[in-house]
């Protein structure tokens, strides 16, 4: 399936009017459909796979903004770090670490954004409060704390709600993560300092922006259903 323009046109008007930024979800499609999408003026674009994410990076325009969307191991942050514009699922210190390395590497600063588990399932990944409060204590004699983590930024946080069609259950997910974000939005550390909330997709994103995201993370609605045959 091509890109669906009118679709596009009108989620895009919707979600300028909310100011709310919109990644355009492309994983599995073909260079042409970004190609297009990129046409009509989206530079940002999300991938869920290292491999190809970086041979997209390749073969596009260098002015997309790249967002790492899936779950990301450590031993493959390497592959993207020269270019990913934000990463949104990091849910452990131990990838945060590694992130840091491999921008002291490229000699860039690399955003992120903190995966939190709010979903019933227990498939989803992320932190939960009570890790996301260890991980934010601030200990001067560490060296391993986050403040000392000089080559990433902490812009924000992500959630994705449990797939359900239960959307009151939805809703009140997201609003948890709402309530999570205010909290620690004003924490007085250098390289954590939360604007964006990344929560909704194509099946709830109004509902989340309700709620308070100011990105969303759509595909279906723009591409159709993945081609898991194009990979």
């Amino acid at each position: 399936m091509a890109v669906n323009i009118p679709a596009y046109q009108q989620i895009k008007t919707e979600l300028d009017n909310k100011k709310v930024a919109l990644v355009a979800v492309s994983k599995t499609k073909p260079i042409e459909d970004i190609q297009a999408l990129y046409n009509l003026g989206q530079r940002d674009f999300g991938e869920n796979y290292v491999q190809e994410l970086a041979e997209k990076y390749e073969q596009l325009p260098k002015d997309i903004r790249w967002h790492f969307i899936g779950h990301l191991q450590s031993n493959k942050v390497k592959y993207i770090a020269p270019f990913v514009h934000l990463i949104h699922g990091v849910d452990s210190f131990n990838l945060l670490k590694e992130i840091n390395k491999q921008g002291l590497k490229n000699n860039r600063v690399i955003n992120c954004l903190l995966q939190i588990h709010i979903a019933k399932e227990e498939t989803k990944f992320g932190f939960a409060e009570k890790e996301l409060h260890e991980l934010n204590q601030i200990h001067d004699t560490s060296t391993s704390s986050v403040h000392e983590l000089k080559n990433i930024n902490i812009i924000g946080m992500m959630g994705m709600a449990s797939f359900s069609d239960d959307m009151n259950a939805v809703k009140n997910e997201f609003a948890s993560l709402k309530i999570i974000f205010d909290k620690y939005a004003l924490l007085p550390i250098a390289n954590c300092q939360l604007s964006i909330l990344s929560m909704g997709m194509s099946s709830d994103y109004k509902i989340a922006i309700e709620e308070g995201s100011n990105m969303v993370r759509i595909g279906s609605l723009l591409f159709g259903e993945r081609n898991y045959t194009a990979k």
